[in-house]
């Protein structure tokens, strides 16, 4: 149990344990919460502890690290799989409910929650962490085995040597998830716009990124597309990507225009040939703005943009949020409202004496 920074109050934490298969040396990181990054941070820090990299990791099927289990063909999360790969290692993710294929980290497990852990409580993880730490170089490493019958830390100086050679480098970490291709040809991040490959519109695509790069890659893991991070509301298409002919999908959007209204149409006819492929989102605007306020407000909206010399979407949305609503008043005068007298006149003719 470890006290909450934030609240104030303790909360269990979780414990990573890494075993070594021949000596039995482990690796126990404690942290608040998991997730993928967390998760595959937490093997490079018991590699650097370790000195090396293992060749062959047996884990548990924990959705940090699995995302399909399948003891033949186990699906693993994109950013821990590359972590591994960084390091050259293999992953063999165990049968699902069957803890025993991996008894020996099991077993670490228990060790140290029934040894060291048990019953205490820390002020902050760093503390707890410290604790952990001494008792694995004071008692853990230096204990006789139940199994093997010798010292932790003796078998461990001769397994060292087998382990991989750390690299030099430690793997650069990047968000990731999945987009569909928009009609401009671009994914969206953080609210700025990456193109793909020509023809790719309205495909699911595998995106990646950090604080400098936009990789944009197939379903496959193929790379199809790599950019440099923009600002928001910028867009990214090399001049390979912009499409020679106006795409189907965009001379369709731009007759929905024409229908919606005669200036509408015109205003999005020049966006389209100003702007390009980055354009098109501009136009759904345009068009999102007409189901909002009505063709006919748009329409007007649009003429005074193309009078002013400003055909934009900007424009025609601060014009309508600006514009003063239409008061709503009766009519005096309409066919349909017939004169009071001609009224007077039934009333008496449907409610006067008969004789």
């Amino acid at each position: 149990m470890v006290r909450d920074a934030a609240t104030g109050k303790y909360r269990r934490t979780r414990l990573f344990v890494m075993t070594l298969g021949y000596s039995r040396k482990s690796v126990r990181l404690i942290v608040l919460r998991s997730s993928a990054q967390v998760w595959a941070e937490l093997h490079e820090r018991a590699f650097r502890r370790l000195g090396g990299a293992v060749r062959v990791l047996v884990l548990d099927n924990l959705r940090e690290g699995v995302l399909t289990p399948d003891v033949y063909d186990p699906t693993i999360n994109p950013l821990y799989s590359d972590v591994l790969a960084h390091y050259e290692v293999v992953a063999l993710p165990c049968r699902v409910r069957d803890p025993d294929r991996k008894g020996k980290v099991e077993s670490a497990v228990g060790h140290a929650q029934k040894t060291p852990l048990k019953g205490l409580r820390f002020e902050s993880v760093e503390e707890a962490q410290t604790y952990l730490d001494r008792w694995e170089e004071r008692w853990a490493d230096t204990r006789i085995h139940g199994t093997t019958k010798r010292q932790v830390s003796v078998m461990f100086a001769e397994e060292k040597p087998a382990l991989r050679e750390l690299p030099l480098e430690p793997f650069r970490y990047y968000r990731y998830g999945k987009r569909t291709v928009n009609l401009d040809g671009c994914v969206e991040v953080d609210a700025a716009y990456y193109s793909a490959p020509p023809g790719w519109i309205g495909r699911q695509v595998q995106v990646q990124w950090d604080e400098l790069r936009v990789r944009v890659l197939t379903n496959n893991g193929l790379l199809l597309r790599e950019h440099l991070r923009t600002r928001r509301g910028w867009h990214r298409i090399p001049d390979s990507d912009r499409p020679s002919r106006t795409p189907r999908s965009t001379e369709a959007l731009l007759r929905r225009a024409h229908h919606a209204g005669t200036n509408i149409g015109t205003l999005c006819e020049h966006i389209h040939r100003v702007d390009g492929p980055s354009g098109v989102r501009r136009i759904l605007g345009v068009l999102a703005l007409a189901r909002k306020h009505g063709p006919a407000v748009v329409d007007d909206a649009a003429l005074t943009a193309l009078e002013l010399r400003v055909p934009s979407y900007r424009f025609v949305r601060r014009y309508l949020e600006r514009r003063p609503p239409v008061p709503i008043t009766l009519r005096q005068v309409d066919p349909l409202i017939r004169q009071l007298t001609l009224y007077r006149d039934l009333i008496d003719q449907r409610t006067g004496d008969p004789t």
